[in-house]
């Protein structure tokens, strides 16, 4: 992208709007309600609303490396909260994708500095799946599959905040687990069973 046309791009992007709909911001200044809190990677090639078609206003998005939700990091802990004890939305997606770099770059050995920490926890989510994923002898779907169990893993860690216990007791709020494919476009839902995993956690992580 030329970033000097960004400007041009953005009164581009007013006027479409306007034309569709006059009163298309005076309605967006007025307040958000999205159903649906999205945790994704911030890979440039995967742009949460555009691959769901959603509007503004929709879908409240949070993006870091792997699409990782770590209890230790506040950025991701202060936007669930808010998402789910404030906006009171009923849906949580973790959404990773193929050929994510951060899932990649935690299969290998190199000291990468400060990403060490980071692409630990992808590492931690190896170690827990090493026999399924040592079992698997291509690379590439090693990989892929490595994709799919670190977004289940995020969605547990999701499971075991305060905030997401209480909003199922209180509203039935649901996490799922999705994959966006990159080489097809398509979405695939991993089909989280929340319900089990919450049970099979409750015990340790049982918060009233």
């Amino acid at each position: 992208m030329n970033i000097d046309k960004a400007f041009d791009n953005n009164k581009t992007w007013i006027k479409e709007k306007l034309s569709i709909d006059s009163n298309y911001f005076d309605e967006l200044g007025k307040g958000q309600s999205p159903d649906l809190l999205y945790i994704g990677c911030s890979d440039s090639r995967v742009t949460a609303e555009e691959l769901m078609g959603a509007e503004p206003g929709e879908v409240f998005v949070h993006r870091n490396i792997a699409n990782m939700v770590s209890g230790t990091d506040l950025n991701a802990m202060s936007v669930v909260e808010y998402a789910v004890s404030h906006l009171k939305v009923n849906h949580v997606v973790v959404c990773g994708h193929y050929a994510c770099g951060g899932v990649k770059a935690a299969m290998q050995s190199a000291d990468l500095g400060v990403l060490n920490g980071w692409l630990r926890n992808i590492r931690d989510v190896y170690r827990l799946h090493k026999d399924e994923l040592n079992a698997i002898q291509n690379d590439e779907r090693k990989y892929d599959r490595l994709v799919e169990l670190n977004v289940k893993e995020q969605c547990v860690n999701l499971i075991k905040t305060a905030a997401v216990q209480k909003a199922y007791r209180d509203r039935g709020l649901k996490v799922h687990g999705w994959v966006f494919d990159v080489h097809t476009g398509k979405l695939i839902d991993l089909n989280i069973d929340f319900v089990k995993y919450l049970k099979d956690i409750m015990e340790i992580y049982h918060l009233e």
